[in-house]
């Protein structure tokens, strides 16, 4: 039963509503719209508008974290601008729990909206321990393996673009490339194709091969890591376009996929089980969910490994080993760990300039990201290794010239 007060998301609403959702994993939007279409939902992500501030600040409190901020500003600017009617959206917030100011994301955005005087919106937790239940969404097995399957053909493809775009012969290509196989995939998880095992790993190949058939050549750029709290590095609105900003200062820059995200929460959850008592039957549900995403990790990297000049993330096992001489494996609220973990991945694999992200108001980010650079420093000397925090109230140069100070200046 839902709490008084809290609109439903209804069965009937399945069919007759569209749930908007932050753009949170830009490279992989489409396909998740594609795998909640093949279940039946019609999911759209919110387009970005400019000056969210003044959308979100007249109803939460300028404390809250840059990223609560800006996704209450795209809430509110959605129902503003007059593109949807308000008695036919819902809006969807994902949520992976922890001690951290976006974890209670959903909770303001119901509060936002009441304020707001649009109460009758129904907002839908997008989590995976059954919290917050509406009758109208359930994450179904379909709907489970469809969203799986989004997300590791969205890291590869995210993978290939990065190492392949900044040394192309013809400007373009890669883009292109990756947006051809965007739309042939998106066709495939809307009718359940090509979503599990053997095919999915004939796909990863093809995909692999078609981007090692884009001419490319030997350039003199320089190479960027990307880490940080998962929203600001993903999400274009949160990062302010921070690709865009390296592609025009001819950088190579790469970030981690998603998938080593998703198993490094479970894996957290299945610590806080142990600590809290949990019967040996839960910790070995958890332990098989994690071998199993482990196994589609696998599968991934050995596709891209199997041509020589694509780099593939380290395996969730591998990273977890190098952040231990960091940060103890015990630190796994918001993004924990798993930062210096990227980062020690980057280092090792020759990027010689990394770029920490993270937003104002979040302990978090600086408990785990900047508290660790010290011993990050120590342990890679000779890597360019910065901080970079975004906030509403500081310039937009301020943050561009900290950027160039992170990849060591201008142009090379």
């Amino acid at each position: 039963m839902k709490e008084a007060g809290i609109a439903e998301f209804t069965r009937a609403m399945k069919d007759t509503h569209t749930i908007l959702l932050p753009d949170m994993l830009h490279y992989h939007n489409g396909l998740l719209q594609a795998a909640f279409a093949a279940c039946g939902y019609h999911l759209e992500i919110l387009p970005e508008e400019k000056d969210l501030l003044r959308y979100s600040l007249p109803y939460i409190s300028g404390d809250y974290c840059f990223p609560t901020v800006l996704i209450i500003g795209q809430v509110l600017a959605a129902l503003r601008s007059g593109w949807f009617q308000p008695d036919k959206i819902a809006f969807m917030e994902p949520q992976t729990g922890g001690a951290c100011r976006a974890g209670n994301i959903y909770n303001i955005i119901i509060e936002s909206l009441k304020k707001a005087g649009y109460g009758q919106i129904p907002v839908i937790s997008l989590n995976a321990f059954g919290q917050y239940k509406h009758e109208g969404f359930t994450i179904t097995p379909k709907l489970l393996f469809c969203a799986i399957a989004a997300v590791c053909f969205g890291d590869l493809l995210m993978t290939l673009y990065q190492q392949v775009r900044p040394y192309e012969v013809r400007s373009g290509e890669a883009k292109e490339c990756w947006e051809r196989w965007n739309r042939k995939l998106c066709e495939d998880i809307m009718v359940g194709k090509n979503i599990f095992g053997k095919r999915r790993k004939e796909k990863y190949r093809q995909i692999v091969s078609d981007f090692a058939k884009i001419p490319v050549e030997n350039r003199n750029v320089r190479h960027v890591g990307i880490t940080g709290e998962i929203y600001i590095k993903f999400s274009p609105i949160g990062n302010e376009h921070l690709e865009q900003f390296l592609q025009e200062q001819d950088c190579a820059y790469r970030m981690g996929g998603f998938v080593n995200y998703a198993i490094y929460t479970v894996d957290s959850e299945l610590e806080n089980q142990k600590l809290s008592g949990a019967g040996r039957v839960v910790q070995k549900a958890y332990e098989t969910v994690i071998r199993y995403l482990c196994r589609i990790q696998h599968d991934i990297n050995q596709s891209i490994s199997e041509v020589n000049r694509f780099l593939p993330d380290a395996d969730f096992k591998k990273m977890k080993e190098m952040a231990a001489p960091i940060i103890h494996s015990g630190c796994h609220t918001g993004d924990g760990w798993l930062i210096a973990a990227e980062v020690a991945d980057l280092a090792e694999k020759g990027y010689e300039n990394i770029l920490i992200v993270h937003p104002f108001g979040c302990l978090v980010s600086h408990v785990c990201e900047r508290g660790i650079m010290k011993k990050l420093h120590e342990r890679y000397p000779d890597v360019n290794i910065q901080t970079v925090e975004y906030d509403y109230d500081s310039a937009r140069t301020l943050r561009e010239s900290r950027i160039l100070l992170g990849i060591g200046g201008g142009r090379p």
